[in-house]
C-alpha cells in the first residue's frame, strides 16, 4: 500500500522528542513521586467567566456551522484589538480564525511555503515547527540563537543562510523555549532583510501577554512598512489559560487572507461559534489571568536562578517572558539527554535542550508552571542532584 509523501516527510518528526515527558508520565502513573516540568500548561484553570460564556452560548444554540473566515463578531473584535495595537486600521477581512495557534501556523505555512522552498527559523525552536515546515514540502533552515545574544535571532545569522529558495522567516517572540523577546532594532533589521530578498515574515506571538517586567513586546506586523509581508499567528491558549478550547487566528493583509481562505474552507469552517463568543469576551480587555501568570513565572525564574547559582554553580538563563527557564548543564559533564534522565531518577522531569534543536545542546528546559511549593521542592531536588551526582568531581 502507498502513502502520501507528506507522511514520509513527517515520519521522523513525531513524539520521539518528548520521550522524557512520556517516561515521566508513565512513572507518575505507576505511583512514583515525579514533579513534571516538561510542558507549559498554565498553572491555573480557565477563568470561570469564560467557561460560563461558552456554556451560555451553547445553551443559546451557538453550536451550528461557522464559515471559513470565522465568526463575524470575533473577527471584528480581533480587528479592533490589532488596530489599537498597531495604530492603523486593521479590518475584519485581515483575520482568519482557526482552532488554536498550531492550526493557524499549519495553514499559513501551507499557504506561503512549498516543495523546494526554504523557511528560516531560529534554533532552538518550538517542537512542532520542523514538522509544520516539512508538511508544506519546504525545508527548515535552522538559524542558531546564541546565548551570548540573549538567544535573540541575529540578522547576520539569517542573512548568511538566505538562498534563492528562501521564502519565509519564521519568528517566535516571545520565544519558546528561551523566553527571549525581540527588540525594535532586531525587528527593523530583519524587516530590511525581508524586503531586500522579498521574504514573508511569520510571527508566532502566542506569548504576547506573558512579558515580564523590563521587557517590551513588539511585532513586525505593527510596523507599517512590514505589515503586508507579515502574518501573525496567536491564540488565547496561554494568555487566558485556555489551551483545551483551541481558539486561535492569523492576521495578515486582506490579499493574503483572501488567498488563504480556500485552504481554510478546505480544512474547516472557522472555529466553533460558542468558542468564538467566549474568545470575544476574553480579548475584550488585557488578561487578568496573564497578569497573574507573569508575576508568578517571573518570581519562580528568579528563585531558580538564585538557588542554583548560589548552591550549585549551574547557570540559569533568566527568561524575559513565557513559561520556561533554561539551565546550562555543561559543568555536569553530561549531555542534556543523559542529564534529563538522571534528573528524572531524582524525581524531576525536564526537557533536554536538543529536543528543540542542536544549538541548545548542553541545556535543559523546565516549565515554571507548577505552584510555588511544588516548584520549591523541584528546585531542592535539582540542588541535591547537583551536589551528589550531577557535577564532575573536582
Amino acid at each position: 500500500m502507498n502513502f502520501s509523501p507528506v507522511l514520509d516527510r513527517l515520519a521522523d518528526l513525531g513524539g520521539a522528542k518528548w520521550e522524557v515527558h512520556f517516561h515521566a508520565r508513565a512513572r507518575r502513573s505507576a505511583g512514583h513521586d515525579i514533579i513534571d516540568l516538561t510542558i507549559g500548561n498554565p498553572d491555573v484553570s480557565t477563568p470561570t467567566d469564560l467557561i460560563e460564556a461558552a456554556t451560555a452560548a451553547m445553551r443559546a444554540g451557538r453550536t451550528e456551522y461557522s464559515n471559513g473566515r470565522g465568526e463575524d463578531t470575533l473577527r471584528e473584535a480581533l480587528s479592533q484589538r490589532y488596530s489599537e495595537r498597531s495604530g492603523r486600521k486593521v479590518t475584519p477581512d485581515q483575520v482568519l480564525c482557526f482552532p488554536g495557534t498550531q492550526t493557524a501556523l499549519y495553514a499559513v505555512m501551507m499557504g506561503l511555503a512549498g516543495l523546494g522552498t526554504e523557511v528560516l527559523v531560529g534554533d532552538p525552536m518550538y517542537a512542532t515547527y520542523e514538522g509544520v515546515i516539512a508538511a508544506s514540502g519546504a525545508t527548515a533552515v535552522p538559524v542558531p540563537l546564541r546565548a551570548a545574544n540573549g538567544f535573540r535571532i541575529a540578522v547576520d545569522d539569517i542573512a548568511a543562510r538566505i538562498t534563492d529558495r528562501s521564502r519565509v522567516i519564521l519568528l517566535n517572540t516571545p520565544h519558546n523555549p528561551t523566553g527571549a523577546v525581540l527588540r525594535a532594532e532586531d525587528i527593523a533589521a530583519i524587516g530590511e532583510l525581508a524586503k531586500a530578498h522579498d521574504l514573508w515574515i511569520v510571527s508566532d506571538e502566542v506569548y504576547e501577554e506573558l512579558i515580564f517586567d523590563g521587557a517590551t513586546f513588539l511585532s513586525p506586523f505593527d510596523q507599517a512598512d512590514l505589515a503586508d509581508r507579515t502574518v501573525v499567528v496567536s491564540s488565547i491558549s496561554k494568555s487566558h489559560a485556555a489551551p483545551g478550547f483551541r481558539s486561535g487566528w492569523c492576521i495578515g493583509s486582506e490579499a493574503f487572507c483572501n488567498r488563504l481562505l480556500p485552504l481554510s474552507e478546505t480544512m474547516l469552517f472557522g472555529n466553533q461559534p460558542f468558542i468564538a463568543d467566549m474568545t470575544v469576551q476574553a480579548i475584550s480587555a488585557p488578561s487578568e489571568t496573564a497578569k497573574g501568570m507573569r508575576a508568578r513565572f517571573a518570581r519562580r525564574a528568579d528563585y531558580l536562578a538564585d538557588q542554583l547559582g548560589r548552591m550549585t554553580g549551574l547557570r540559569v538563563h533568566r527568561p524575559e517572558a513565557g513559561m520556561f527557564a533554561l539551565i546550562e548543564i555543561g559543568a555536569t559533564g553530561m549531555n542534556d539527554n543523559d542529564y534529563a534522565y538522571s534528573l528524572l531518577d531524582a524525581g524531576v522531569a525536564v526537557m533536554p535542550g536538543t529536543a528543540f534543536g542542536p544549538t541548545l545542546s548542553g541545556w535543559v528546559r523546565l516549565a515554571l508552571t507548577v505552584d510555588d511549593e511544588t516548584f520549591a521542592r523541584a528546585v531542592e531536588r535539582i540542588v541535591d542532584h547537583a551536589a551528589h551526582k550531577g557535577r564532575k568531581s573536582a
